[in-house]
């Protein structure tokens, strides 16, 4: 379905176009968030292709570890705020492998990962013309086959088997030669190719290569401005993107077990966390859970500076490592895109209302209801129900039904032009308080 933003009513494709603009100053139901996306170098798994991982998954079999080890520290970091996480890995790597007479052992996927694989063949205790034949991943077994011959063996979640004629016992032979390759540049661009695909509010990418973060800040800016998929994407260090649509990460964190998360590192949890932020939630004094202090500290005037220039940091707060305040890159305010479009609680509102009047729309209006006035008052009722629920949830006020939202015919007989005002609740952030003595 077509989306994006407009500037005349000239659109050719069926969709919903939505502008998000603030008033000119002088000086249906609401959609799930919680959808992380991340493209990794990992020692293990499927490469190449997009894998939906939930908090309680297990992943030993998917990526080799269980989601406690350092291999996975990031997988993890996304798990502690996100729903889901849809991970790519970028490495493809070589296999490990050996043999055992004439049966040959392949690791299931490239990575030094294959490294930590031996098999064993040993005799069958209960009948001598079947052999056991069991894998072992870092000393664990993880299965066991009874076979005749080496044709009768089957692949498991770590090993292909390959091979003909009988088997020969061996005590453990360790698979060699596991690498995890390079990755390239074009590795993210097809990573991108593919995640736009799916379902996703948030974006993370772990690099400090200049030229991907351009791409990944254009990937937002397209997504948002031509697709009108209100996304975001959180780079490290990249306040120059002035963009809504681009959260940038100062610095990181150090865990209690003495991690440290360098800001590359961080923006898998900021990512995570802006995609689990309920649209009513500011991650404004956001704790990073685990987290004992900031990986670099800044002082005040550094920390101001980072704020006005649009950089997210952390900062150290009653003992608790938190989010110094809630904001994207945007600092090119204008009448009609003031300081407000900086907040990302403000963005969480006005995304989930442009994402959920095209949901609505989509699902159960266009091509289903005639544009005339009973059809333009149907959809009128069901945006005033949703901006109605959301109001009560906090994450607007002082919307009139009557006053700030239409529902018009198009220039085209089958387009319709919404014209709403919204007002977006912030959190409260800065207490000016005045003591009087007496």
């Amino acid at each position: 379905m077509a989306g994006g933003t407009y500037t005349s009513q000239n659109k050719v494709r069926p969709g919903v176009y939505i502008n998000l603009v603030g008033e000119k100053q002088t000086v249906g139901s609401i959609g799930e968030r919680g959808t992380v996306a991340a493209a990794l170098t990992l020692n293990w798994g499927k490469s190449k292709s997009v894998i939906a991982i939930q908090a309680g998954d297990d992943l030993s079999g998917l990526l080799g570890y269980e989601v406690s080890t350092p291999e996975l520290l990031l997988v993890r970091e996304a798990l502690k705020k996100a729903k889901t996480l849809l991970l790519y890995r970028l490495n493809e790597g070589t296999k490990a492998a050996a043999t055992i007479g004439g049966l040959t052992l392949t690791a299931k996927y490239g990575g030094v990962r294959g490294n930590d694989i031996k098999v064993a063949v040993k005799q069958n205790v209960d009948d001598v013309e079947l052999f056991d034949v069991i894998t072992y991943v870092a000393d664990a077994e993880v299965d066991t086959q009874s076979v005749a011959a080496i044709a009768a063996l089957s692949g498991n979640a770590y090993v292909d088997f390959g091979g003909t004629g009988v088997l020969t016992a061996a005590a453990g032979v360790p698979l060699a030669g596991g690498a995890n390759g390079t990755v390239t540049n074009q590795d993210h661009t097809d990573y991108l190719t593919q995640i736009e695909l799916q379902d996703f509010n948030t974006v993370a990418l772990v690099s400090g290569d200049a030229s991907l973060k351009a791409v990944y800040a254009a990937f937002a800016r397209r997504l948002r401005e031509e697709e009108g998929r209100k996304i975001q994407v959180v780079l490290a260090n990249y306040p120059s993107a002035d963009h809504e649509g681009v959260i940038s990460v100062k610095n990181g964190v150090k865990l209690q077990d003495g991690t440290v998360i360098d800001a590359q590192k961080a923006t898998v949890w900021v990512a995570a966390a802006t995609a689990g932020a309920a649209i009513n939630q500011s991650l404004t004094y956001e704790a990073y859970e685990e987290a004992v202090d900031a990986d670099v500290r800044y002082t005040n005037s550094q920390t101001v500076a980072a704020l006005q220039a649009g950089e997210l940091l952390f900062t150290v707060s009653g003992g608790r490592v938190i989010v110094e305040q809630d904001i994207n890159t945007f600092t090119g305010y204008t009448l009609e895109k003031g300081k407000a479009f900086s907040k990302n609680r403000v963005i969480r509102v006005l995304d989930g209302i442009a994402n959920d009047f095209k949901r609505i729309f989509e699902t159960f209006y266009i091509g289903k209801v005639d544009n005339n006035a009973d059809g333009r008052s149907l959809f009128r009722n069901e945006c005033t129900k949703y901006l109605n629920s959301i109001q009560a949830l906090g994450a607007i006020q002082n919307f009139d039904s009557q006053a700030d939202l239409s529902v018009l015919a198009g220039t085209d007989s089958d387009s319709l032009v919404i014209d709403v005002h919204i007002q977006p609740v912030d959190s409260v952030e800065k207490v000016y308080m005045k003591v009087t003595v007496k």
